[in-house]
């Protein structure tokens, strides 16, 4: 029994050396994020409201730039588990071009819809000024980043790629250096500290975009320096000629994944407007959850992102069915015990955690419960996620959208949608609710797993 769960050491340490680096690069931005979160917070409620708000816009494009390069990603470890280096160099083409056209896209609509969108979460109870002043504050912030959405694209084309070739370190370096900048410059701008402009939430965004352009130097000038171990990137700018059978392969498996992460981001910023209907204090206080949250996750999400990477690899290296599905097994176990763990300790902090802000006591009490209620779920999140990274390794994209972003929509959201516009149920027994169907979602990836539906190798030999 504890051969099937557990894995040898070797297999641990494979894992971890992938996910450690993954890790710390996600969990250094996140902390700059909660730093940035809280130094926002500390100008006023009002102010961190909206820039709550834009955020839930970005996240969206986020995930939309990550469905989109790790749809072709599957076939990029396929490649690199085969020795197929100029399969990878045009599958990271492909990321450049689909992936900057998509962020010029999105752009767009930002500029055209951006205030709709934002007003959206500002209609629940509250004082109509404190409304009007977020959605002022919201719209300035979220101009500005979009500046920097086009070389946060660019970066994470790079980063993406490297991490395929189990490059983990690289990515992770250049995300602490974003970091390192992102910091300084907003304890610099938000406050007018050494002379600059004391800017608030404009200092923030402004902070933000020029971490995303360190971000990419470091990655981009890393890749072309070292052209012997990243062999994908020689000729890579000679032609952006990508062989049409893959750019239709990528395409018909890549795109239901980009649009299967798209919905998935959408169906969770609707249940966040959902939840806005019950006051803008609960606008404050899922921010002051989710900033937190998001810092504590980062361990159970990298070990998916490393699922994805190590399977990806089995399959295109042509490992039996046997070994792939023991992989997934072992990391799916690890996953869900660390985050057991994580969650703990996430539980016992939350008491504390919304004295930092400066804010009203009823947000700090309803963030409190939020963040008590994630940490309770938090193994349920990860055993989901884990699933998720196992069923995309295979490039079953069918199977993944029912598994994600049909079951948000039919499921999470209808059920948000219903609980708090049409009963008087408090938000913090609708959020449980909400959290504890993922416990149906976890049932149906187990069957899914365990039915094998998701070992295919897609590139050809």
């Amino acid at each position: 029994m504890l051969n099937k769960f557990f894995g040898t050491k070797q297999f641990y340490k494979h894992l971890i050396l992938l996910m450690v680096p993954i890790m710390i690069q996600n969990g250094i931005t996140n902390f700059v994020n909660m730093l940035d979160n809280i130094m926002v917070g500390q100008v006023g409620t009002v102010q961190m409201t909206g820039v709550a708000v834009s955020n839930q816009l970005i996240f969206v494009f986020n995930l939309c730039i990550f469905g989109a390069i790790s749809g072709a990603g599957i076939f990029g470890a396929q490649f690199y588990g085969k020795g197929d280096h100029k399969g990878l160099r045009d599958t990271f083409r492909f990321k450049l071009i689909f992936c900057v056209a998509l962020t010029l896209l999105c752009i767009g609509i930002f500029l055209a819809f951006g205030e709709n969108l934002i007003g959206f979460y500002l209609k629940g109870e509250g004082n109509p000024e404190d409304a009007a002043l977020s959605l002022m504050y919201a719209k300035k912030y979220l101009f500005v980043m979009l500046i920097g959405m086009v070389p946060y694209t660019i970066a994470q084309c790079y980063s993406s790629t490297l991490r395929e070739t189990g490059q983990t370190v690289v990515p992770m370096v250049a995300g602490v250096a974003a970091v390192v900048v992102n910091l300084s410059l907003n304890y610099v701008l938000i406050f007018g500290k050494l002379g600059a402009p004391k800017l608030g939430v404009i200092g923030a965004a402004v902070a933000t975009v020029i971490s995303r352009f360190a971000e990419l130097i470091v990655v981009a000038a890393w890749t072309h320096l070292h052209k012997i171990e990243n062999k994908f990137i020689i000729g890579a700018f000679k032609s952006l000629k990508i062989p049409s059978r893959l750019c239709g392969q990528i395409i018909i498996k890549g795109l239901p994944l980009m649009i299967n992460e798209t919905l998935w981001a959408a169906g969770v910023a609707t249940i966040n407007q959902c939840y806005s209907v019950k006051g803008l204090n609960v606008v404050a206080a899922t921010n002051i959850s989710t900033t937190f949250y998001n810092v504590f996750s980062v361990a159970f999400l990298a070990v998916g992102m490393s699922i994805g990477i190590i399977l990806g690899q089995q399959l295109g290296a042509g490992k039996s069915a046997n070994e792939v599905k023991a992989t997934a097994r072992h990391s799916i176990t690890f996953s869900v015990l660390l985050s057991a763990c994580i969650g703990i300790i996430y539980a016992i902090i939350s008491t504390f955690i919304p004295h930092a802000y400066n804010t009203s006591s009823e947000v700090k009490f309803l963030a409190t419960g939020f963040m008590q209620i994630a940490a309770l779920t938090m193994p349920i999140e990860a055993y989901v996620n884990a699933a998720y990274f196992t069923l995309r390794s295979g490039g079953k994209a069918f199977v993944t959208f029912l598994f994600d972003s049909c079951f948000m929509w039919c499921i999470n959201v209808v059920t948000a949608f219903i609980l708090c516009n049409y009963t008087a149920l408090p938000i913090l027994t609708i959020y449980l609710i909400c959290q504890l169907l993922n416990l149906i979602k976890a049932i149906i990836g187990f069957v899914f797993i365990k039915k094998g539906v998701w070992i295919k190798k897609i590139v050809s030999d």
